[in-house]
């Protein structure tokens, strides 16, 4: 298994009247902390598109338990509970600055050939780089 936990304040733009993080907003964060992550391993998209793979999403979960306010530093946690194969799996904790579990979430990414438009497996390089934390 494979965690990593990144902050992103939330910005007076992405709140409603109220001050609270506007529903859609969540998924954005979870990009985030999934770009995140992945550059924590020396990774990105944009080598990934270079090298003709794209990662669009194929199912989005996302379930609020507390609002996101204003101004908070949100602790966005993502993880890979299995090595990927055509397809991964992201599971996300966003918890505010008491600590506190405010919303929960889920991913699923497809890797597809752009020359083809298939699903094809990720590179070498990209699961030489997860492996050591799924042994």
């Amino acid at each position: 298994m494979f965690e990593y936990t990144s902050k992103i304040r939330v910005r007076y733009g992405e709140t409603d009247q109220m001050g609270y993080m506007y529903y859609g907003n969540y998924a954005e964060f979870y990009e985030v902390g999934r770009v995140e992550m992945l550059r924590s391993l020396g990774m990105t998209y944009s080598a990934m598109e270079a090298s003709g793979i794209i990662m669009p999403v194929l199912e989005l979960k996302c379930k609020y338990l507390k609002p996101a306010l204003y101004d908070e530093e949100i602790s966005v946690k993502v993880i890979m509970e299995k090595m990927p194969a055509v397809k991964i799996h992201f599971k996300y904790e966003l918890y505010n600055p008491d600590s506190e579990l405010i919303n929960i979430g889920e991913t699923l990414l497809a890797f597809i050939n752009v020359k083809t438009n298939r699903p094809c497996l990720p590179s070498v390089e990209f699961l030489d780089k997860l492996k050591p934390f799924f042994q």
